[in-house]
């Protein structure tokens, strides 16, 4: 198999984006080697914790993520039934006036009956054809009205459909609110977490983060083809993002949570995937092993399908992977992941 070395990417780093690089070099300017203190053997699974809190605010952005992908798709709905019925109320306006005009011009004839009038008619000859003529008028001035009623019928259905909907929408926002919350929540309790450690240690946090991000820069990928022109469109979309900072509820163009990636990078392939990781599990054709993945395919994470990124080949995955980190490749077998299984997208 032919090696493939990708150069090193430089991308700018993005202010206002909080990551644990940034904060252990804050830290590290502000003190010198000798004023730390002695480490303290309790702080030992910080780490750990923190990477739990991680995991879990990104579990907790894919719910998220759900949540807002259904709140759109009800601000669509209320706006379309919304639209609909000021449209309907229009057409029942313009009936309205139509039925007017009509009862006017009866009262200003003195509501005299229509058979006296064609009998009183100075040509009773055409007597026989004006009666059809006025049945005729009858049925459509019926119709006129019949038709008002069934109009507004159905605009209080619209207006009832609209009303639901918005109630609807009310319960997802407030479930976003919710969600939104507690992704905040897990995360200011790593940053605490991280702010108990002492320099070195969080110097050795920032390290480790560099060292993936280098490794990424040199990682070798083969050359093994995409299995269709979409998913190579879209892969390569997503190459683009390399170095970009994870942000939750983000889908790019300049930063990503996982699921924000793979959609956005499709988009640009010219095709629409559902938002979230546990609905793009369902799409497309199901790889069940890593053998048999190519590049462009996605790869689902996690048991509770919580984390997606793209297989890059030679065992890698690109990816959007936590808090504090950015888009870059890794190995599948070190990413601390259970693969679950693979999307292909014709």
């Amino acid at each position: 198999m032919a090696s493939h070395r990708r150069p090193k990417q430089t991308s700018p780093r993005y202010t206002g984006v909080l990551t644990a690089t940034a904060a252990a070099a804050v830290a590290l300017s502000t003190q010198t080697a000798s004023a730390d203190p002695l480490p303290d053997p309790n702080k030992k699974g910080v780490k750990a914790q923190v990477d739990r809190l991680y995991e879990q605010a990104t579990q907790a952005t894919e719910k998220y993520n759900g949540a807002k992908e259904k709140a759109d798709a009800l601000t669509r709905q209320v706006e379309a039934l919304q639209d609909a019925a000021a449209r309907k109320q229009g057409e029942l306006n313009e009936l309205r006036d139509r039925i007017g005009t009509v009862a006017t011009g009866q009262y200003r004839s003195g509501g005299l009956d229509p058979a006296l009038q064609l009998f009183l008619s100075e040509n009773p000859d055409t007597y026989l054809e004006r009666a059809s003529a006025l049945d005729r008028a009858g049925e459509r001035q019926s119709a006129v009205l019949q038709q008002f009623l069934s109009e507004q019928r159905r605009l209080q259905q619209q207006r009832g459909e609209a009303s639901e909907k918005l109630r609807d929408l009310d319960g997802v926002q407030k479930e976003l609110g919710r969600r939104k919350g507690e992704i905040q929540g897990k995360l200011r309790e790593a940053q605490r977490l991280l702010n108990t450690l002492t320099a070195k240690e969080r110097a050795r946090i920032a390290e480790e983060e560099d060292r993936a991000d280098r490794a990424s820069a040199r990682v070798d990928l083969g050359n093994e083809a995409s299995a269709s022109g979409r998913a190579a469109a879209a892969f390569a979309a997503a190459k683009s993002r390399v170095g970009m900072p994870y942000v939750w509820g983000a889908s790019g163009p300049t930063s990503f949570d996982c699921s924000g990636l793979t959609s956005w990078a499709f988009r640009q392939a010219g095709m629409t995937i559902p938002r979230t990781s546990q609905a793009q599990a369902s799409i497309g054709t199901r790889v069940d092993s890593l053998g048999d993945l190519r590049p462009g395919d996605l790869i689902i994470m996690r048991t509770d399908l919580s984390h997606v990124g793209f297989y890059a080949g030679n065992g890698q995955i690109l990816h959007s992977p936590k808090p504090g980190a950015q888009v870059r490749y890794e190995s599948i077998a070190r990413s601390g992941m259970p693969f679950m299984w693979g999307v292909r997208i014709g």
